[in-house]
């Protein structure tokens, strides 16, 4: 059996070498040149003719942030270039960051927005030292959802008396109400006397906004005006720079003082 296996091992291996003196056929030599111009031929591809112009699907866009899903934040601007860091202008729809910036130390200029800053400040308690009837600064303190509804019937207010965006009419009272300079106090040898000093750009936004709350939540007491129209017409007001509003009086009464004391 080993000796057929052998031989026809031996017959298939002679079957292929007469197939391959056979069956393939010399190659030519081809010149370099040739090859070049069979390669261009082969890569020519037929033009194609002008169909018209491609239809394309229209790339969808995000939905824009609004605040409230009413006011949009494109377009605002900060007058003050002093000022353009300290006040967030991202967009937000409801202004509630649930504390992440507290126990950090300037967070709150680059993940609080400005109305969320602005609310924050109407929920501190001793803000307003005025009370009448058991109604102080605390009235409102914890109860943000009330003030959000507040913020938003004061914005109403603000846009049907204008005509413009609320968001850039507040930035307007924020710069025009932020002191540049104020008084203090220097003890030297048991004498202690004012003097005047430059105010940090931080400061100034958090002067500015305590200046307006104050303001808006002053006129509230003995008034038969809303607190939502108090805070519009204080937010129109020191928009304008016009002296009707109380942040305004209490900015130049702060500058005065300190000319005073150079």
């Amino acid at each position: 059996m080993a000796k057929k296996k052998t031989s026809a091992k031996k017959n298939s291996k002679k079957s292929m070498d007469k197939a391959t003196e056979e069956d393939f056929v010399e190659i030519e030599e081809i010149e370099p040149e040739e090859e070049t111009e069979k390669l261009d031929e082969a890569l020519e591809t037929p033009e194609l003719e002008d169909e018209g112009p491609v239809e394309t699907k229209p790339k969808k866009k995000g939905a824009e942030i609004k605040l409230f899903n009413r006011w949009t934040f494109e377009g605002l601007e900060v007058e003050d270039p002093s000022l353009e860091l300290y006040i967030n202008l991202t967009p937000v729809i409801i202004p509630h960051s649930g504390g992440k910036h507290e126990h950090k130390r300037f967070w709150k200029t680059t993940h609080v927005s400005f109305v969320e800053r602005f609310i924050n400040k109407m929920l501190a308690p001793g803000l307003v030292r005025r009370k009448i009837k058991g109604r102080g600064s605390a009235w409102n303190a914890g109860k943000k959802q009330k003030v959000l509804g507040i913020i938003q019937n004061a914005f109403t207010l603000i846009e049907q008396k204008t005509g413009e965006n609320p968001l850039q009419v507040l930035i307007n009272a924020i710069v025009n109400a932020a002191p540049r300079e104020e008084t203090t106090k220097i003890s030297l040898g048991g004498i202690s006397y004012q003097t005047a000093v430059d105010i940090a750009p931080q400061r100034r936004v958090d002067l500015a906004i305590r200046l307006l709350v104050q303001g808006a939540v002053g006129q509230t007491y003995n008034s038969l005006k809303t607190i939502d129209e108090c805070i519009a017409s204080e937010i129109i007001y020191a928009g304008r720079d016009d002296q009707n509003s109380r942040a305004i009086k209490r900015k130049d009464e702060m500058e005065r003082i300190a000319i005073s004391a150079r």
